[in-house]
């Protein structure tokens, strides 16, 4: 009796039927793969009852089991809000095991985990004229803006603005087109960085100037850079996991659990961690996922993306994001 009323009891049952049968945790089936490009895979996911939604620009933290173990990134859906199916359209990256997973192995029927939806990279209300910036797979998030404005018949003037290495890996390229002949309100122009064939751009951002009142952009940490070089107030988003650098503070760092202690040399403590012979659950690598978060017990430590130094002697810190400020005491 205690099984079946448990928070999980009656989804431990239901998912030995179907595994996306679930009433807590928010799963979805794979029910089309498309390859459309050399370097990216496009999944369409059915979610199940507990998936509440996103708002277009926003991430999904997607889970897959790799090797026996679960791996966590996020993706921006590419489709528009309040769809019935997910679209998430996956960049194949050097050395990603996620992106490259997806793209070899990813098939219909699959199940996947869809831990929770985040982040603050979302439209404007209002009118007004718009840049839209990508580059990559970074255009998800802004074609699920950009879908959603269409269902919402804006009127207001769209610029979007597409950076691919050529015409070939440039996703959504024909979409797109149609799109800018339905809506006169749109255009459109591509920018391919290493096979120029049919590119509307000059390979660099500076070197074409956009009028525009709300500028979002995402891609490559370069990208973002030029773009608000240019537009100091862009809204921006980037996938790419930061270089951090820092100097050792030479305190101790010790992993309680694992009886470990090793001196801190500056990188993030998932890094000094993982150097330490341990295996801590990890994702996205950015501060986004979530997925590796641990208690922390004692010590001062600071997080390298916002400088933010805490000293509270119980609290979860992020370890990827999370480097010590002398002595630390971590529960791993």
């Amino acid at each position: 009796m205690d099984l079946l009323t448990g928070p999980h009891g009656v989804d431990r049952y239901t998912e030995l039927v179907d595994p996306t049968w679930t009433r807590g945790d928010a799963r979805a089936r794979v029910v089309a793969v498309r390859r459309s490009t050399p370097r990216s895979v496009t999944l369409t996911l059915a979610p199940n009852r507990a998936f509440a939604g996103f708002r277009a620009g926003q991430h999904i933290n997607l889970s897959v089991e790799i090797d026996g173990r679960r791996r966590t990134r996020p993706y921006s859906p590419a489709n528009a809000e309040g769809d019935a199916h997910i679209e998430l359209t996956v960049g194949r990256h050097d050395g990603g095991l996620v992106s490259t997973y997806l793209f070899e192995h990813a098939r219909p029927g699959m199940v996947v985990g869809l831990d929770s939806v985040g982040g603050d990279f979302t439209l404007p209300h209002g009118p007004g004229r718009l840049l839209f910036v990508s580059g990559g797979s970074g255009i998800t998030p802004v074609m699920s803006m950009l879908r959603t404005l269409r269902d919402r018949r804006h009127s207001g003037q769209i610029t979007f603005v597409h950076y691919a290495r050529s015409a070939q890996e440039a996703c959504y390229r024909a979409e797109l087109a149609d799109i800018a002949r339905t809506m006169p309100n749109v255009t459109v122009r591509h920018g391919f960085t290493r096979n120029r064939s049919g590119s509307d751009l000059p390979p660099r951002f500076e070197d074409h100037a956009f009028e525009a009142d709300a500028v979002f952009v995402c891609g490559p940490s370069a990208l973002v850079d030029a773009v608000r070089a240019v537009h100091p107030d862009a809204r921006s988003e980037s996938f790419v996991p930061p270089v951090f650098t820092g100097e050792s503070s030479g305190g101790q760092v010790t992993f309680a659990e694992s009886a470990v202690a090793i001196t801190d040399d500056g990188r993030p403590l998932l890094d000094q961690a993982e150097s330490a012979g341990l295996t801590p659950e990890s994702g996205c690598r950015m501060g986004i996922c979530f997925s590796c978060t641990r208690r922390k017990t004692s010590g001062v430590v600071r997080n390298v993306i916002t400088g933010v130094v805490s000293t509270a002697e119980e609290e979860d810190v992020q370890l990827c994001v999370t480097a010590p400020v002398g002595d630390v005491d971590i529960n791993l």
